[in-house]
């Protein structure tokens, strides 16, 4: 089934790519109401220096269907509109990602209700179909060194797995006011992630301030506060995250530096009764994207990343650095081909490293 599965939406992403003029005329949709049909489709080859995990002996590369996705956007009215985007990636039959209504009332006031990404952390909140690097997190496959969280300490590494980010359930209200300066959004999720039912009787309460001082540079702050059930006494209880980061330049041309520290309570942790560890984390992506004027190659962009990670700051040697270098060759819009070569120094333990080369499509 999961198979039959992708390949009718790999069929459909096809079709939409090789015949958009087409599309509009086979969408009927009730009068006044109007929809866009979007899509990525991300296809991943890496390799990784870790020979087995967990006595099982690991393939030195792969390649996979990292992303698979189709965006339906519809729009009812001036007030009403809505989202929703599965996924038919490898590892997983069917996931919902983005799935909501939402409310505009104003620019400085919308609603948002369903399933969306919590306003914390840069790099989480970037599109896949804009990110610079091929993983946020940096993973290699084989290395499980960031404490319980299973992963390489890069800084989307502890946001995701400590569940301060990505998406979640729930309500956020965000918006843009009058001069286009300062942006604002906050949210009350159900805490469990992903396409997840709640689990405690309490809720996840994020928050992100954003000001843009000047044109292409933008500063911005954010604070968690997420309910968990404390690994040691089994309470219901609540851990603090907080964060900020700077993201200067734009995708379009020139240099782009996104950099950002975020730190708070590691609730997979327990040091006691009723406490819980710290983590600290901070990242820096640079590229400088130079614009070609060929028909097919429209830019060239090396990147480097620099992430750190400390999964609890009481322990010495918990932690490790993620370098990643690479380049991205832009054919137009967002559709790309990214190579990295990450690389894991931890504190205590082997160097590994792997290459990932992905073709991003978008339309």
């Amino acid at each position: 089934m999961t198979h039959i599965r992708f390949r009718i939406a790999a069929c459909v992403v096809g079709l939409v790519a090789v015949a958009p003029a087409r599309l509009p005329a086979q969408l009927r949709l009730p009068e006044g109401v109007t929809g866009r049909l979007s899509g990525r489709l991300h296809v991943q080859f890496n390799t990784t220096s870790v020979d087995s995990a967990g006595g099982v002996a690991l393939p030195a590369s792969e390649t996979l269907i990292r992303r698979a996705r189709l965006t339906f956007d519809v729009t009812l009215n001036d007030l009403i509109s809505a989202r929703i985007e599965p996924d038919y990636g490898t590892g997983s039959s069917f996931s919902l990602r983005d799935a909501y209504v939402r409310f505009t009332f104003d620019p400085a006031v919308r609603a948002t209700v369903g399933q969306f990404k919590r306003p914390f952390d840069l790099f989480e909140l970037t599109s896949s179909s804009q990110i610079l690097v091929v993983e946020r997190a940096g993973g290699i496959r084989g290395v499980d060194a960031c404490g319980p969280l299973g992963a390489v300490c890069s800084l989307s590494a502890l946001t995701e797995d400590l569940d301060y980010a990505d998406r979640d359930l729930g309500l956020m209200v965000d918006g843009t006011l009058p001069g286009d300066r300062i942006r604002y959004a906050v949210a009350v999720t159900n805490g469990a992630g992903l396409n997840t039912r709640e689990t405690t009787s309490n809720k996840q309460f994020t928050a992100r301030l954003s000001v843009a001082p000047v044109r292409d540079v933008v500063v911005s702050v954010n604070g968690a506060r997420k309910d968990y059930v404390h690994p040691v006494s089994g309470a219901d209880r609540f851990a603090t995250g907080w964060g900020a980061d700077v993201e200067i330049g734009n995708f379009a041309s020139g240099p782009h530096v996104q950099a950002g520290i975020v730190g708070g309570g590691n609730w997979t942790i327990g040091t006691t009764a009723t406490e819980v560890g710290t983590f600290l984390a901070g990242q820096v992506i640079a590229t400088y994207k130079a614009v070609l004027g060929h028909r097919y190659l429209r830019g060239i962009e090396p990147v480097a990343r620099v992430s750190f990670g400390d999964p609890d700051t009481d322990v010495a040697d918990d932690g490790g650095w993620l370098v990643t270098p690479g380049v991205i060759v832009h054919f137009g819009g967002r559709n790309a081909w990214h190579n990295n070569l990450d690389l894991w120094m931890p504190q205590a333990g082997s160097n590994e490293m792997s290459f990932k080369s992905q073709m991003f499509l978008f339309f």
